[in-house]
């Protein structure tokens, strides 16, 4: 080939990547009478990336097939506005090059209308300025990072999770007030998971007495175990994924160290932890943790109810545990956003909706959205494992990000309409 037709080539292919850019990027509501991405009048089409194979998908990947099954109770009910919702699921494994390359795939040759719920924050931190460039809706990130909560640099971002400075102050309060004296510890994933998990606690507690961190491509955490039983540490606060708090807490044992271990939402569900562990799962009892939905195993919630009816209809297959439970959460508020965009759908509109806030739904703490706040849920409640069972006690608390004080929060969620599915807000 000669060197002026190479030349011709590569220019045609980046002509071409431009030119779907720019279809990608193009919006109704920016007045350029192109159409949206992902919207037709029967249809509208989402996406997302999980880990459903690799060291974090213990759980995880559960969570984006409880999600398609709420559209599918959705969709045979005639839709939002007549359209139906087609939601693509990406394997990213965990791995955040893989998860650049799916995020592609799915906005530029899906052509998907939005990202919804991509879980992980090493592996969705490196996919928002590409959403944010192709002005592709990036709705409640499956993670507490606080990047997720930059309305200026990333306006189409929003989280879904409680951020893990707010998470870290509640547990740090607990412990503060029920285990004063205790040499405190952490242990965390390697990057800003961990880290601002970390600062939640130190606000409230101050310097921990030894703090480790992992990473996930490495499964061998016994060198970290064992620091922080040299450490002589008595209660660990752990920011971990469900595998690797499953990991820490079978190591520790094994050494025969058995400190009170206090874990974070995303990797304290007790059915996700128990088939880790095994025959190991009574290592599990009194732990602490924290959430903010309801419990899976609460029949007496109507939500609960309702989640477990669709479940069985179309996802039966799958264990109903609490990523159950959280994946049909993020499906409810997403229906209830397209309610609220409005029949005209565009992405503008969506974004828009979801700043306006007023949204309800199972969560027991509340939803922070506004023009300058896109942050997700405020608060959580802690739980504990007893006799196999985990359950919620005490209060909900919310708090900041900031130096605000822990507080009680007295609302309470919403009840589920008679058929399950939201109107606008």
């Amino acid at each position: 080939m000669s060197p002026t037709l190479r030349r011709g080539l590569a220019s045609a292919a980046s002509l071409t990547l431009l030119l779907s850019f720019a279809a990608c990027g193009a919006d109704p509501g920016d007045g350029s009478g192109v159409a949206t991405p992902g919207v037709t009048d029967t249809e509208i089409v989402v996406g997302t990336h999980m880990p459903l194979t690799g060291p974090a998908s213990a759980g995880y990947s559960t969570i984006a097939p409880a999600t398609r099954a709420y559209f599918e109770h959705v969709n045979e009910a005639g839709g939002v506005y007549g359209r139906k919702i087609d939601y693509k699921i990406m394997d990213d494994g965990y791995n955040p090059a893989t998860t650049q390359q799916v995020v592609r795939e799915l906005v530029l040759r899906d052509e998907v209308f939005a990202v919804l719920n991509g879980l992980g924050t090493p592996t969705h931190t490196g996919v928002l300025d590409f959403l944010h460039t192709n002005r592709v809706p990036d709705l409640f990130v499956a993670s507490g990072s606080r990047t997720w909560d930059q309305p200026q640099k990333y306006p189409g971002t929003f989280g879904f999770n409680p951020d893990y400075i707010v998470e870290g102050k509640i547990l740090a309060s607990h412990v503060a007030e029920n285990f004063a004296g205790s040499t405190v510890c952490f242990f965390g994933q390697d990057d800003d998971f961990g880290r601002d998990s970390l600062v939640g606690v130190e606000k409230i507690l101050g310097p921990v007495t030894d703090k480790q961190t992992y990473v996930t491509s490495n499964t061998n955490v016994a060198p970290q175990i064992g620091a922080l039983k040299a450490a002589g540490c008595q209660v660990v606060i752990l920011a971990t994924v469900p595998g690797f708090t499953a990991l820490a807490i079978g190591t520790a044992a094994r050494i025969g160290f058995q400190p009170q271990w206090l874990v974070s939402n995303v990797g304290a569900d007790y059915l996700t932890l128990a088939s880790q562990l095994g025959e190991a799962a009574g290592l599990l009892e009194g732990l602490i943790g924290v959430n903010y939905l309801p419990m899976h195993n609460d029949e007496t919630n109507p939500w609960i109810v309702l989640f477990r009816q669709i479940h069985e209809k179309y996802n039966a297959d799958a264990p109903f545990d609490g990523n159950t439970v959280y994946g049909m959460a993020v499906g409810y508020l997403f229906v209830q956003a397209l309610q609220a965009a409005g029949p005209d759908l565009t992405r503008t509109a969506l974004v828009e909706a979801v700043e306006r806030g007023g949204f309800e739904g199972p969560g027991l703490a509340p939803l922070r959205f506004s023009a300058t706040d896109h942050s997700g849920y405020g608060g959580q409640r802690l739980t504990r494992v007893n006799g196999g069972t985990q359950e919620y006690f005490g209060p909900t608390y919310e708090t900041d990000p900031a130096d605000g004080p822990v507080n009680e929060y007295p609302g309470e969620s919403a009840t589920p309409p008679a058929d399950g599915i939201p109107s606008a807000p």
